[in-house]
């Protein structure tokens, strides 16, 4: 390749390829040294997602997300926001927050994750509540014939309970691997025109980038779950994968954390309270502390 510090790397990356352990999607695994990191290596910039935003219409658009009995996503989250963008400023010397929404209107999928690659962010944290949709339930409205009649009805389903964190799924890899190769690796031509298939070397830079970024997604989300259930003893759905687009397409870990069920009377109660919200707040960024520590510790 013509870039010769890219060359020094790759060179590096096929030595220790061979004493890679094989990685696998397992929850409880440990954050170790990655292959592809910068000396000296700090977090500098941590993009905050309010996910949803005021009703708007057309391509690329959020409606404006789930709905309770008196709250709406989009401003729960809007809150949390804020107040995860003053406590990360506060107990977090030297990092910067971008809000991808600092406002009721609607930002695009793909705008949001233009603005964290834009903004070189380390780390993007998605703030999303859950909830789920009607469910149907067959009744009996009378009888004929001494047999009861029966009737299908969708009502309400307000089971569902606790925090979910998401992390990218394997289908979305070519989409990330764009976005690696248009915000990170802009000086060589050739990885800017996309990792050549027939170059070894290019495809062992690009999966590098791609392992490392999802490994320490994974290890973000299990920090953040951990933090959830051991500290605020909240339910868990745990870790799951899923083809969000504003996570692959940012060029960084990434984890899009749903906060509860807004159509729950509890967990609803729970976010839209001061209690509830420094709760959620305290617990990223506690898991945030925690992973700046363990990666920045990783680095030669």
């Amino acid at each position: 390749m013509k870039n010769k510090a890219l060359k020094r790397l790759i060179c590096g990356l096929l030595v220790l390829v061979s004493f890679l352990p094989f990685f696998c999607f397992a929850f409880n695994s440990s954050l170790n040294k990655d292959t592809v990191v910068n000396n000296g290596y700090k977090i500098k910039t941590i993009v905050v997602d309010a996910g949803h935003g005021g009703p708007h219409s057309g391509p690329g658009h959020f409606s404006h997300g789930a709905s309770g009995s008196y709250s709406s996503e989009r401003n729960v989250t809007l809150a949390i926001a804020f107040k995860l963008q003053k406590a990360i400023e506060k107990d977090m010397a030297g990092v910067r927050v971008v809000m991808t929404r600092t406002s009721d209107e609607d930002v695009s999928w793909q705008k949001r994750a233009d603005i964290a690659n834009e903004n070189k962010g380390d780390l993007f944290i998605s703030l999303h509540c859950n909830s789920l949709g009607d469910k149907r339930i067959r009744e009996v409205v009378g009888h004929k014939h001494h047999k009861p009649v029966y009737r299908t009805v969708e009502v309400p389903d307000r089971s569902g309970k606790g925090v979910l964190m998401l992390v990218y799924g394997f289908h979305r890899s070519t989409e990330e691997e764009k976005a690696i190769k248009e915000n990170l690796i802009e000086g060589d031509a050739e990885m800017n025109s996309g990792p050549d298939p027939n170059d070894p070397a290019s495809m062992i830079l690009m999966n590098e980038y791609k392992r490392k970024y999802r490994k320490q997604s994974i290890h973000l989300a299990e920090l953040l779950n951990n933090e959830f259930v051991e500290t605020d003893g909240r339910k868990s759905e745990g870790i799951r994968e899923q083809g969000v687009l504003v996570l692959c397409h940012s060029a960084m870990p990434a984890v899009l954390v749903e906060t509860g069920y807004i159509n729950n009377p509890d967990d609803e109660a729970y976010l839209n309270s001061e209690t509830g919200q420094n709760e959620v707040v305290a617990s990223i960024v506690r898991a945030l502390q925690n992973y700046k520590n363990e990666v920045e510790s990783s680095s030669p």
